[in-house]
């Protein structure tokens, strides 16, 4: 048994599919399952159940799992103490990163942040904010980037910056006459939402006070701001979008951006950690990178901003 197949094994039950499993460890399909194979001959049992779509690990093989995942935590943190102690900028590093943040955020710094330490890999998976932090509980992020504070009392949480919403508006809607958008403005008939479970969603919901809005079934299915954008172009409804995705906009684009009226909606971008985390310089550098990719305004709260 060893280090690399209870990796293997955790992927697999990660994506439940051995080719997505063997891309996100960078290996061959053949090489993963032949590991996968080898342990599941070693313990004499099957780990995983082939015969159904997608993957799913056998009873006895969920218990191997959980318990490899422990395993692997307790092996990380030896390699963290190590790297920490040498002050080292290498190695795996696992961040989450809401998909409402991360097209927008990444490109600012990633690129650059790559460039400058080319040893370090950086994996990053889009994930909702429950999704980000049962992983941190279970070891499989190292850290992520969520928006607002979870008060969480296993997590470490330190505000990055505060972003505004802007709306999103549509040439045909009475509101594009005006400079800025008031939530009275705004039905649930002609607004594009994220589906159920994003905290986009939620946050703008309740800034709004629509508890009880009713949008389009077709919003629900859809479910991506850049759909919902392409929607309101072509003449249809209002959307709401993050203030760093304006930046990214057209001249023709920034024709259908409106500000919303004082107190403009803004939530808090948070970097979101363990508690038993021990790699701070390598914390430290992203934190950095991440502030410095930011219009400086937006690293404190305005008093115009209403805080989500």
């Amino acid at each position: 048994m060893t280090i690399q197949q209870l990796e293997y094994i955790l992927a697999v039950d990660q994506f439940r599919h051995f080719a997505r499993a063997a891309e996100y460890c960078r290996v061959t399909q053949p090489t993963l399952s032949a590991m996968i194979q080898k342990l599941e001959d070693e313990l004499g049992v099957k780990l995983f159940d082939r015969t159904v779509q997608p993957v799913c690990p056998t009873a006895i093989g969920q218990k191997v799992i959980d318990q490899a995942r422990v395993i692997l935590a307790q092996a990380a943190q030896v390699k963290e103490i190590i790297s920490e102690e040498k002050q080292s900028l290498s190695g795996v590093f696992r961040l989450g990163v809401l998909p409402t943040i991360a097209p927008y955020l990444l490109p600012r710094f990633f690129p650059q942040l790559m460039e400058k330490y080319p040893e370090l890999d950086i994996r990053v998976t889009e994930m909702k904010t429950q999704d980000i932090q049962q992983a941190l509980h279970s070891g499989d992020l190292d850290a992520g980037i969520i928006a607002s504070k979870l008060e969480d009392t296993f997590l470490t949480e330190e505000t990055l910056f505060y972003e505004q919403f802007y709306a999103y508006v549509s040439k045909k809607e009475p509101s594009f006459k005006h400079d800025v958008v008031r939530t009275s403005d705004i039905t649930g008939e002609r607004l594009w939402l994220l589906d159920e479970g994003h905290c986009f969603r939620d946050q703008l919901v309740r800034f709004c006070q629509m508890e009880a809005v009713k949008v389009s079934q077709m919003a629900y299915r859809l479910g991506s701001m850049e759909t919902f954008m392409r929607m309101v172009e072509s003449g249809k409804g209002i959307t709401f979008i993050p203030e760093l995705a304006v930046s990214q906009l057209t001249e023709e684009q920034r024709k259908l951006v409106r500000p919303f009226a004082i107190p403009r909606p803004t939530r808090q971008v948070v970097l979101a950690t363990s508690k038993d985390f021990v790699r701070h310089s390598l914390l430290c550098v992203l934190k950095e990178e991440i502030k410095a990719a930011v219009p400086k305004e937006m690293l404190t709260l305005q008093s115009i901003q209403c805080l989500l």
